[in-house]
Formats: C-alpha cells, structure tokens, sequence
C-alpha cells in the first residue's frame, strides 16, 4: 500500500493553495457572467425584441453605475433610451430618463439631470404611473435643492409626500418628511424642521429602515441646541 507523510507545514500549504485555486474560479466565473452580458450588446444589436433589447442595453449601465464609472453607464442607457423609444415602450424610455438624470447629478451635472427628470415626470404622468411620478418629483426636490433652490425643493418633496400618501408608499412618505425637515432646517425654522423629523422617524423606524439611526442621531443633535 501507498503511503505518504505529510507535515504540518506541508498540509496547511496545501489547504491555501486549493482555496485559492477556488477563489480564483468564482471570480472568473462573475467576470463570465458579466462578460455575457455585455456581450449581447455588442454581437446582437439587430435584436429588436423589446423586453430582451431592454434588458442587452439596461443591465450593463446598471453595472458601471455600481462600479462607479457612471460616463460609461450613461452611454448604455442612453442606448436603452433610443430603444425604448423605437419600439414605443412608454415605461421603459421614462426610466431611463430617470436613470440618466441619476446618473447626471452623480456627476455634477444638475441642470442636465433635471431636463432628464422632468421628462421622465411628464411620462410618468401620462402613463398613470403614480409611483413613477412621485420619484420623479423627490429627484427633482433633491436637483433643487443641490442649487441651492430650498424653497422650490420644499414644494416638490411636498408633492412626493402627497403621491406617497396617496397610493400607500410608507418608504416614499418617511423619505419626503425627512428630506423637507432638511431643507426647512436650512431657512431657519428648526421647530419645523424637528415636527418633520419626528414624523419621519415614526415611519422609518415603523418599516425597520436603516436611515431612522441618521434621523433620530439628528434629531438629538437639533434639540440639544434648541435647548441649549
């Protein structure tokens, strides 16, 4: 019979080298995945089938968003864009819009993803896509208020706040409290801003979201200085 020794030293060698060796594999397997789906795009453009042209153009920009190289996002959705409008998907080419508008005030570039914005609003409202609009109108808050613009932001998050209320969006309504009670802290008026506050938190931490610990640490932080 076949026998071997093998050391400590030798065996923990061992296990390394064929953890390696695994981890090298998942990562050439997601650099595959991803991979494919980049190459639809590029070796299958005369597709025109809209839901799998929709997902050739659309997967890849979210990639790069996630990767933070958001020059080259734009350019798929911007493809994704052209399409939606070729085939007459009135959905699709409002989320894109939506998405370069994200993608434009990631950069710096407010104006421009307002122009995006309120187009993608105008399409939202159209359609009858009241969740759509709603995001639309928050977006357009935060653009605004970005340019300094508070009280025009304050009227659209009142507006998502509304739409919010209006077809059930907790998350959509806790968001738009707290982003008004920001902007209403910024003109001065911190006892707004804190009734705001409070009723943003009681739906934040009612859905368990994350972001109740930024505003209830923000909340203790305007009290202490009212008081003070």
């Amino acid at each position: 019979m076949f026998r071997s020794r093998v050391g400590p030293l030798r065996f923990w060698w061992v296990v390394r080298t064929i953890a390696h060796k695994f981890s090298l594999v998942r990562f050439f397997c997601n650099q595959l995945a991803f991979t494919r789906s980049l190459t639809v795009v590029f070796y299958r453009p005369r597709d025109r089938r809209p839901q799998r042209r929709r997902q050739c153009a659309g997967q890849p920009g979210q990639c790069y968003v996630d990767l933070g190289e958001t020059n080259r996002a734009i350019r798929f959705l911007e493809q994704r864009l052209t399409i939606a409008r070729e085939i007459g998907d009135r959905r699709g080419e409002g989320n894109a819009l939506g998405n370069l508008g994200i993608a434009c005030a990631a950069l710096g570039e407010t104006r421009r993803a307002i122009q995006f914005v309120e187009q993608y609003l105008a399409i939202a409202r159209e359609i009858g896509d009241r969740r759509g609009e709603g995001n639309a109108l928050g977006n357009l808050g935060t653009a605004y208020a970005d340019l300094g613009e508070t009280r025009r932001a304050i009227q659209f998050y009142e507006q998502r706040l509304t739409i919010a209320r209006e077809i059930g969006d907790r998350r959509g309504e806790g968001t738009a409290m707290w982003n008004i009670s920001l902007r209403l802290d910024q003109l001065g008026d911190r006892n707004q801003a804190i009734q705001h506050a409070e009723q943003a938190l009681t739906i934040l931490e009612q859905i368990e979201d994350p972001r109740a610990a930024k505003v209830r640490a923000q909340l203790a932080e305007w009290r202490e200085q009212t008081n003070t």
